[in-house]
């Protein structure tokens, strides 16, 4: 049985929801915070840089959701970046723990990210396509800072050329 596209094309709705928090905090709040941003994002992040990078993350969480719908959940790509997701979102909430503050993201973690994750997880179970293997676990956590760094290596020579034209 396939899952319904509510589970398959709300990975891209839910990952919507929590990076347009994302859209309006994140520049504004790792250029105010500084000294508590991850060791990768020490420099202060611009507005252009920031919405570039989550544009192209949007390219491949649609992606995989288009996957999911063609496939009716049993993509591998799509159950990556599902639980890659909700792992994401768990991380949001470490990140505010140990900032011990507001970090962008946070509040659609726990009302959004991880809610969606476990109840598509749940679906897929429950139409008996979800991969319930170590490597799709592990590729799904992978694809975390994967993704990140390529989005936001990607983000920093759109810049670059579009400074020098």
């Amino acid at each position: 049985m396939a899952v319904r596209r509510s589970v398959t094309l709300g990975l891209f709705l839910a990952w919507l929801a929590n990076d347009a928090e994302e859209w309006f905090t994140m520049a504004p709040w790792t250029q105010a915070n500084p000294d508590r941003t991850p060791p990768w994002m020490r420099e202060p992040m611009s507005q252009e840089h920031a919405r570039t990078a989550i544009s192209l993350m949007g390219l491949v969480v649609l992606a995989a959701s288009i996957r999911g719908a063609q496939t009716g959940g049993r993509s591998p790509f799509f159950q990556s970046a599902l639980f890659g997701f909700g792992a994401h979102g768990v991380g949001h909430l470490a990140a505010t723990a140990l900032h011990g503050g507001y970090t962008p993201g946070v509040a659609t973690a726990p009302t959004v990210v991880i809610p969606y994750s476990l109840w598509a997880w749940r679906e897929l179970g429950r139409a008996g396509v979800r991969r319930n293997d170590s490597r799709s676990w592990a590729s799904g956590v992978l694809m975390i800072p994967v993704s990140l760094a390529a989005v936001h290596g990607a983000a920093r020579l759109i810049s670059r050329w579009r400074k020098t034209g």
